[in-house]
């Protein structure tokens, strides 16, 4: 069933932004009736591939030139919509910076940005299309980000060059309306002023992304929706706080991922690092567009001082299992492992290891209750959280304080180990509010002191 939504919905997005002639949707298997199968001996036939010829596709020499204040969105495209009509290559982005509105790779198509080229993001959402996508744990439309890719397998982004969402007149945007909705005396939402992603691959599946610089997105600066076998190394993520704080420019969304590896990458954004989603929502546990966060690992990366947590599970997220943090260096001032619990979604958090972490954090861990946008929808139910097997160890670090571990009052806690842990904190204090053996503190100091409760 998922293989015909997502086919259908490639579809949609072809029609809806005119991707091109050549455009097609992405056949990664067949489904057959189980009925029919029994009758003919059918089942999942597996796709059958054709060998594609890499080819490379530089841009300057399709026309579009080496100019930072010209919108030559419909110019790359073109060159993206060729590589695809000729059998697929790599879309390579030459020294010099290139204005662009929102971009769509095609299936067998990649895209290499040389040392010294730089994409630029129009900050005009006018240069976005509307399209079938994904925000905030539900399946929307929303505007596009800089660089899209939908369903295309074995995607890349390479090269030690620049995706720059040059988002600066977005973000004042954003903060003047919220300081709008202050005075109104309500709530403002983060969808209020529309702003793009910079890189936004739904369904794509043997991704590869290397060497790149992501910086200055007007939201989610990278957002992986239902992909699979995602390899993430050597690049570096950065929003700033002065003059502007970027808002909403989390580095990595996973949301109803799998098999993600992040290797040697540095974070340094205004908010969170590596961000785990997967839906939100009283009905978001039997919801088909929402599902599990599987098997990632984060491993050899730094975190820089502007982030608002390193690994953060939620604040969108039902079911996030197998996630693995290791061999890392903070530089921040926030806190290692942040469990966000909402009170109208069903949540399990399980099979977390941290460890081997070394430098200066704000917290431990930070595990609270999370209301942002509450909204039981009209239910009786009241949801709550499972948390169970984490475990954070061999972290020797300056900070704040350990942290605090109090979810909501129907949240279930079980299995959760801090170990060998030494930290030299401001304040010795901390709350638990699970007893052993719910939560367990082995060769934990603070200052030089064990820590008990």
């Amino acid at each position: 069933m998922k293989t015909l939504l997502q086919s259908l919905l490639a579809v949609a997005i072809v029609a809806t932004t005119a991707f091109g002639a050549n455009a097609k949707t992405s056949k990664k298997a067949k489904y057959v009736d189980p009925d029919e199968a029994e009758a003919t001996g059918a089942g999942f036939i597996a796709e059958t591939k054709t060998p594609v010829v890499e080819k490379q596709y530089v841009i300057t020499d399709f026309g579009v030139v080496n100019d930072s204040t010209v919108i030559q969105t419909a110019k790359i495209q073109a060159v993206i919509d060729r590589a695809e009509a000729e059998g697929g290559g790599t879309i390579v982005v030459p020294e010099g910076t290139y204005l662009t509105g929102g971009l769509f790779f095609k299936p067998g198509t990649k895209l290499h940005i040389n040392r010294g080229g730089v994409i630029k993001g129009s900050d005009d959402i006018a240069n976005y299309p509307l399209i079938p996508s994904r925000m905030e744990g539900r399946n929307i439309y929303y505007y596009a980000a800089v660089i899209n890719a939908y369903f295309v397998d074995n995607f890349s982004i390479t090269g030690e060059g620049t995706i720059d969402g040059a988002a600066y007149k977005m973000w004042v945007a954003f903060w003047d309306r919220r300081e709008q909705a202050r005075r109104e005396n309500r709530v403002c939402t983060n969808l209020e002023v529309s702003r793009p992603r910079l890189v936004f691959l739904w369904g794509c599946d043997h991704v590869n992304i290397s060497g790149t610089k992501f910086c200055n997105s007007a939201f989610w600066t990278m957002h992986l929706y239902e992909c699979t076998d995602v390899n993430i190394t050597n690049c570096s993520y950065h929003a700033p706080t002065k003059p502007v704080k970027a808002p909403s420019s989390d580095a990595i969304d996973i949301d109803v991922c799998r098999d993600v590896t992040i290797k040697g990458c540095y974070f340094n954004v205004n908010d969170d690092s590596v961000c785990l989603k997967g839906g939100k929502g009283v009905y978001s546990n039997r919801s088909y567009e929402s599902g599990a966060v599987e098997n990632i690992l984060v491993e050899d990366c730094t975190f820089g001082p502007n982030n608002h947590g390193v690994l953060t599970l939620g604040s969108e997220c039902v079911h996030a299992s197998g996630i693995t943090v290791r061999n890392c260096r903070l530089e921040t001032n926030t806190a290692l492992l942040r469990l966000k619990m909402r009170p109208d979604t069903y949540q399990i958090y399980e099979n977390v290891t941290v460890e081997n972490i070394t430098g200066t954090c704000g917290t431990i861990i930070d595990m609270k209750p999370w209301k942002q946008f509450f909204d039981l929808e009209g239910s009786s139910e009241q949801p709550f959280g499972i948390v169970r097997n984490i475990t954070i160890k061999n972290v020797d670090v300056a900070c704040r304080s350990l942290g605090t571990i109090a979810g909501n009052p129907d949240d279930k806690v079980e299995n959760v180990k801090l170990e060998n842990i030494n930290i030299k904190a401001e304040a010795d204090t901390f709350e638990i509010a699970y007893p052993a053996p719910a939560v367990t503190l082995t060769s934990v100091t603070i200052n030089g002191k064990t820590a008990a409760w």
